[in-house]
């Protein structure tokens, strides 16, 4: 691979659109361990009066997360919402279909709301709805308890569970992944569009501005691709705000270079989703504009879970297992980060964004039953693209070498964006693809008033693999680099093999 500069340029005059603080959320779904004995464990030494897990609540701070979704993912297709409250120990266990588990719904609805209130204003629920066994009549229940302040029965039936408060919740999702044939209750675009429609209709005469989110395709290799956005939206145009994607990310027979240009393909997905949501809107002439929810997004090792699913077989029914525990490398973490850039430089049509999942499940947060908590190398690039990442995104197009991948042809070593804070100071994020060597980085900087670089930070690694575990947890953080450089509206930096970047100017 080369080592040839890359160089772009950075003007105020040309922005993408501001940053929605959404979209640094994440995603607690009902599965393996991302609940109980991630961010609930009753007993634990670390655990407050409520069970919650103090350690893991820090962790989540830091993090800097927003929206978190919730209760699913696959699990919300087979969701009771009024097995989840109420006493506790009148709370029914059912069974999980979607992971094969047994589900003791001990932390339910109430138990969210307590979480998110616990992180702190910044944690802002967004729940999924039952559109796969379920429909509009429970979809209306579950709004009127959480949100209808009192009385009625379902708001008074909440208070009687002691939160006489309402939870307000403003987002919601119309279903998961409903195009999916692993989905129980799988539908059509034609049947899935149909519910959505009359279940939004249903729920803005509740709340006229309630914001909904509509099931777009679960990833951009799904046959019906297009078709069912396309679908979809023509029923839900006018009753939605938004449409989800979701796509996680792995190495394919060890093709490290294409897995480091993943973002290639979130780009065109998120640019394929918005061609298509206008085309409707054109169609239909609408004045309005659909954004996008990309509300499950991460790098996972799928294909060892299927293995594993297939070698499992169909046992027992087990609580709270420990599923989809991906170990992530450095590797691992750039390639995050680089996915990240992607959201950030389409922020003016991704308004949410979920990390799926927060705690233990594909997580950048790991946790130990009766034991401690530790970031993975993949918290670092979310938690400072949560910190810096915040304000309008200037326009980045870069000018870089290439490099030949098996999946995307020509991509390019630079992957980078900058966002600019109210404060006028500018932050560049930037991945170096490049395995081998260090990429020289110029950028011009044009009207911005920036004098001097205040942090360059980098996450990479002589080893790749190298990762954090329970034995070793900081074995992999970010370190600072010397020699960048600010001089005549010039900045000058080296980014190393590999590696995730975070300069910031004042």
């Amino acid at each position: 691979m080369s080592s040839r500069t890359a160089r772009f340029t950075l003007d105020p005059a040309f922005t993408v659109g501001a940053v929605n603080p959404r979209l640094f959320g994440s995603f607690v779904e009902h599965l393996g361990r991302c609940v109980y004995t991630g961010v609930f464990e009753p007993g634990h030494p670390a655990a407050d009066a409520d069970g919650h897990r103090t350690d893991v609540l820090d962790l989540v701070r830091e993090l800097g997360v927003t929206a978190i979704r919730y209760p699913g993912g696959n699990f919300v297709s087979g969701y009771r919402w009024e097995d989840s409250v109420g006493p506790v120990e009148d709370r029914p266990r059912r069974l999980d279909l979607a992971w094969h588990s047994t589900e003791t719904n001990r932390f339910g609805l109430s138990e969210y709301i307590a979480f998110l209130r616990k992180i702190g204003p910044q944690a802002e629920p967004m729940m999924a709805v039952n559109l796969g066994t379920r429909g509009v009549a429970e979809a209306l229940e579950l709004q009127e308890y959480a949100n209808h302040p009192a009385g009625t029965a379902l708001a008074d039936l909440r208070a009687a569970h002691g939160d006489k408060e309402p939870f307000g919740i403003r987002l919601w999702c119309l279903g998961n992944e409903m195009d999916g044939p692993w989905q129980t209750g799988h539908k059509t675009a034609e049947e899935y569009g149909r519910i959505a429609a009359e279940t939004a209709r249903a729920m803005r005469q509740f709340d006229p501005g309630v914001e909904l989110v509509a099931c777009g395709s679960s990833g951009q290799a799904m046959p019906t691709f297009a078709a069912w956005e396309a679908t979809v939206l023509r029923e839900t145009y006018e009753l939605v705000d938004l449409i989800s994607l979701h796509a996680y990310y792995e190495p394919v027979d060890g093709d490290l270079d294409s897995f480091l240009a993943s973002a290639v393909d979130m780009e065109s997905f998120i640019e394929n989703v918005v061609a298509t949501a206008d085309h409707v809107g054109a169609g239909l002439k609408s004045k309005k504009r659909i954004n996008l929810s990309f509300d499950e997004w991460n790098v996972w090792y799928l294909s060892k879970w299927q293995e594993h699913a297939r070698d499992a077989g169909q046992g027992d029914w087990p609580e709270a297992p420990r599923l989809l525990e991906d170990n992530y490398s450095v590797t691992d973490a750039v390639v995050l980060g680089s996915l990240l850039i992607a959201l950030l430089r389409h922020a003016d049509r991704v308004t949410v964004a979920c990390l799926a999942q927060l705690v233990n499940v594909i997580a950048p947060i790991m946790t130990e039953p009766g034991g401690p908590a530790w970031r993975q190398t993949t918290f670092f690039p979310f938690a400072q693209a949560s910190r810096y990442g915040r304000g309008e995104v200037l326009d980045v197009r870069v000018d870089s070498p290439t490099y030949r991948t098996r999946e995307y042809g020509e991509a390019d070593l630079l992957h980078a964006t900058a966002v600019r804070a109210p404060d006028g100071t500018v932050t560049v994020f930037a991945v170096n693809r490049d395995r081998t060597g260090p990429l020289p980085l110029e950028v011009t900087l044009n009207g911005l008033g920036l004098r001097a670089v205040t942090e360059h930070s980098a996450l990479a690694d002589a080893d790749p693999d190298a990762r954090n575990t329970l034995d070793d947890p900081e074995r992999v953080t970010p370190h600072p680099v010397r020699g960048t450089a600010l001089a005549d509206g010039v900045l000058t930096a080296v980014l190393e093999p590999l590696s995730w970047n975070v300069i910031r100017l004042a």
